[in-house]
């Protein structure tokens, strides 16, 4: 099998080959004799557009010496750079190779080299020159002027090909000749695929990884919204398609629009680019895998559009850190992020390109055109350049008299001839072990597996010193330079911003703006949310959202979610997590606290002053006939009514929510249990003086007492049952002030005392309330002189109207936020009105007695006048009323008087 040419590469009917017939005249001379053949390079017709060096082995070159034509033409003006450099450079690795001893010793490499025109088609048809060896030529039916056979010239045998630049040039030949290639510049990712392409290799990382290395750039940058553009062709679209699956791959980067530019665009079709572009105008970031002449047209459409400084380039090895892309228009490319494969100057290629002239440089056929462009002058009459401009001397100097910056290739040109010079070199060392020049074996077939070993295999520091390798794809490691475009105080410059090697280093703080704003510029569907907001993403842009603040107690759980707080926390002020809700009670120094304490502080002042007045006169008449014993019990009573306040507001704990239980009823229970007997006393003394003088029973103090305890021990006796069936403690009750702004709430620390408990605990002092006022009513027609009855009646009354009004109050402020304060405060203050009114009515006025008047303080015996005058008047009432009744029944009622004023009067 022929190593260059795959058996189905070119079958003999393939469409190709007319073109190879086509272009055979050129290799049909008429010649008297072989010596006749011309081998001057520039006066032979055949190598008017090629360069041909001689050697053992050839290389054929591929480089896009001019641009693509217009209106039809194949080829445009001549690239000085791309071309012209590119070419020299081969030339000079070629030169530099044939010289050095140790390298392809007495073996010289020759060159045939072809200009591709930027034109994928058009590299086809000149790339078929690169075959012609192997195609046996029929010259039967032709015949020189003179009637002789023609004579061919010997076609070159073409070992491997440098090129070309352009991805799709190399696709094309790669495909239809299958020859080995060495790419300088061709970075299209369908390249690695080495089932296909299984002769090619290249010296520079292909853009699978500067699509990576500008994901990583963009991620860099925080933009999570760009577009892409593309040229259209292999490169730029499969750049695109690559950066686009990387971003689907790894998520967080969204594309707005991905837009290819034709290649053959129509008059508007960059500004209706633009407008495109605009249509989503927060994708401010633009991906380009687009060519040199179409990036120039990008950024001139954008400033037309008024659009300098509002899209953010980010630019691929195509724009690099050429210069040609942003003449003209170096405000609106300003800030543009290019990447470029890390490369060096050689300075060796300077001296040699400097060097060159019209005399010793008669071997590049596009020399002198390149002469005329890069001085701006005219090569005599038949010199390519139009117009009436100044004649070459042939003594201008490149650098001197002309501009020169060493194009960013021309390393890798050279890397690529030096690959094919080594993998050369390990297969004469192993096929012509000592044997000086080409052994049999090389110089007439070149098995094409053992080649391809060969170059996978090479391992040799280029022409800048960075290792030359290939993987088993053929593909260069990536090594790029980020560059950034940058406007300095009038000076343009591309700044190496950072590197990417398998990972970006980037140097943020050596970008700038045109803004001057040094925070990264945006290029994103939606703002960040702000702390506490979760994100709703629009359905098919995951990228783009709307932002929803967590409200109430809702937290922001993760990016997209918001999860409610367990019920004892409540958001923090950010909304990011939760905190404990504060938890607190009624202090002492609140106004709530303070209006109850005050006046259970003059109650508690007041009773004491009672008591104590009662003890130091004892034995007093008032004092006995007011009933000590029982005076002593109600007092006690009203004191506790007033100490409970202090239990309500103290901190709860264990032993104050225990006291709160034993002491919250057992108060009222003290006074309405010793009121109650003191009233039933009354109505069962009046009742039995209805019907005999006998004295009822258990009207004495002692049984007095008894009957009073007895109905108090009913409470004691239902605490401690409350104690037994649920202990008391401390509850923190957060659903009391849970208000709909978190910020508000609070957890309240209360006793466990529900208000059905409380109650109940009050319940039976308000029955025993309740009854006592029924007997309040019953004794409501005694004598005043007899005893307490009126006086305990208005107590009863005014009682039952505080304690109907502390109902409503107490329930109705159920659901306030201010509950724990109203309820609080209402209580204590009804308690101590309850004990004021207690207070006021039944002894006030006879301490106002004992200590103010006390010639009234003497016994009732010696004050009899009243009782006689009383007596007296029931005594007519009855008289009146008697006329119709038998004489003993009237005589019978007034014996009756006398023994209630009797047994009411006696203490």
């Amino acid at each position: 099998m022929n190593p260059l040419l795959h058996p189905r590469s070119i079958p003999k009917s393939h469409p190709t080959i007319l073109l190879l017939v086509a272009a055979s005249c050129a290799w049909f001379v008429p010649l008297a004799s072989p010596q006749r053949i011309p081998i001057d390079p520039q006066g032979a017709p055949e190598y008017a557009h090629s360069i041909r060096l001689d050697g053992d082995i050839i290389l054929g070159g591929l480089f896009p010496v001019h641009s693509r034509g217009d209106r039809g033409t194949p080829c445009g003006e001549l690239k000085k750079e791309k071309g012209i450099h590119r070419l020299e450079a081969m030339m000079f690795a070629v030169d530099l190779i044939n010289k050095d001893p140790e390298l392809l010793p007495n073996i010289t490499l020759g060159a045939r080299i072809l200009d591709t025109c930027s034109r994928d088609t058009y590299a086809l048809e000149q790339s078929l020159t690169f075959v012609q060896a192997l195609i046996e030529r029929d010259g039967s039916d032709v015949r020189c002027a003179n009637g002789d056979p023609p004579i061919f010239t010997k076609p070159d045998k073409i070992v491997g090909v440098i090129g070309a630049a352009a991805s799709s040039v190399s696709i094309m030949v790669a495909n239809i000749l299958r020859l080995f290639k060495i790419s300088y510049a061709s970075t299209a990712p369908e390249l690695s695929d080495n089932t296909r392409y299984d002769f090619f290799s290249r010296v520079v990382p292909p853009d699978s990884y500067q699509a990576q290395a500008m994901m990583d750039i963009v991620t860099a940058m925080e933009w999570n919204y760009v577009s892409t553009l593309a040229s259209e062709g292999n490169y730029g679209e499969s750049g695109v398609e690559a950066f686009v699956q990387i971003s689907r791959e790894t998520g967080g980067v969204c594309i707005a629009q991905s837009l290819k530019i034709p290649r053959e665009p129509r008059t508007g079709e960059f500004d209706k680019i633009i407008r495109r572009l605009l249509e989503t105008s927060n994708a401010r970031a633009v991906i380009m895998f687009a060519n040199e002449d179409d990036i120039r047209r990008v950024l001139d459409a954008a400033k037309r559009n008024n659009q300098t400084g509002h899209f953010l380039w980010v630019g691929s090895d195509s724009w690099g850190s050429k210069i040609s892309p942003v003449i003209g228009q170096e405000r609106v490319a300003e800030g543009a992020i290019t990447i470029l494969p890390k490369r060096a100057s050689v300075d060796a290629f300077d001296r040699y390109f400097r060097s060159r002239s019209l005399s010793n440089n008669r071997r590049n056929v596009w020399f002198a055109e390149f002469w005329e462009v890069n001085f701006n002058c005219k090569l005599g009459m038949h010199g390519k350049r139009p117009g009436s401009l100044k004649k070459c001397t042939g003594l201008e100097k490149v650098g001197r008299d002309s501009s020169y910056e060493q194009e960013g290739k021309v390393q890798f040109v050279m890397d690529a001839v030096y690959a094919m010079a080594h993998a050369l070199h390990r297969m004469h060392r192993e096929l012509c072990y000592g044997y000086p020049g080409l052994c049999p074996r090389m110089a007439n077939n070149i098995d094409g597996k053992e080649l391809l070993n060969h170059i996978r295999a090479v391992r040799f520091n280029g022409s800048a010193g960075t290792p030359v390798v290939f993987n088993e794809n053929g593909d260069a490691p990536g090594r790029y330079d980020i560059f950034q475009y940058q406007i300095n105080n009038r000076s343009t410059e591309y700044r190496v911003i950072g590197s990417w090697t398998n990972k970006l280093h980037l140097k943020l703080e050596t970008l700038r703006w045109r803004t001057g704003d040094p925070s990264l510029p945006q290029s994103v569907c939606s703002l960040p949310c702000r702390a506490g907001e979760r994100k709703k993403v629009v359905k098919g842009s995951p990228c783009c959202w709307h932002c929803e603040r967590c409200e109430g107690y809702h937290f922001q759980a993760s990016e997209f979610t918001c999860e409610l707080c367990p019920y004892e926390m409540r958001p923090d002020i950010n909304r990011t997590g939760c905190v404990p809700i504060p938890i607190i009670k009624l202090e002492w120094h609140s106004p709530w606290a303070i209006i109850p304490m005050f006046i259970s502080m003059m109650g508690i002042v007041a009773t004491s002053f009672v008591i104590v007045t009662f003890v130091r006169y004892n034995d007093t008449p008032i004092v006995r006939a007011s009933g000590r014993e029982m005076s002593y019990v109600l007092l006690t009573g009203i004191f506790l009514c007033y100490a409970i306040t202090f239990l309500m507001i103290a901190t709860p704990d264990i032993g104050v929510c225990s006291l709160r239980r034993i002491f919250l009823g057992l108060g009222m229970c003290f006074s309405y249990a010793a009121l109650l007997t003191k009233t039933n006393r009354i109505h069962r003394i009046f009742e039995q003086g209805k019907k005999s003088v006998t004295a009822p029973r258990f009207i004495s103090p002692a049984s007095q007492l008894v009957i009073t305890f007895s109905l108090i021990s009913v409470q004691l006796l239902g605490v401690f049952v409350w104690f037994a069936a649920d202990p008391p403690h401390t509850v923190v009750d957060y659903g009391e002030q849970r208000t709909q702004d978190p910020i508000s709430a609070r957890g309240v620390l209360k006793c466990d005392i529900s208000d059905l408990s409380l109650i109940c605990s009050l319940g039976y002092s308000i029955l025993l309330m309740v009854t006592c006022t029924v007997y309040a009513i019953k004794t409501r027609g005694v004598p005043e002189t007899f005893n307490e009855a009126k006086p305990i009646g208005f107590t009863m009354y005014t009682t039952c109207i505080i304690w109907l009004a502390f109902i409503p109050i107490f329930f109705g402020t159920s659901q306030s936020a201010e509950r724990m304060y109203i309820q609080t405060t209402t209580l204590t203050i009804s308690l101590s009105l309850s004990a004021s009114v207690s207070l006021g009515m039944l002894y006030m006025p006879k301490v106002y007695i004992i200590l103010f008047h006390p010639e009234q303080n003497v016994p009732k015996r010696k004050r009899s006048f009243k009782a006689i005058v009383t007596a007296a008047t029931m005594s007519g009432k009855l008289t009146q009323k008697g006329g119709d009744r038998p004489n003993g029944e009237v005589k019978t009622e007034l014996e009756h008087l006398t023994f209630l004023t009797t047994h009411i009067n006696i203490s």
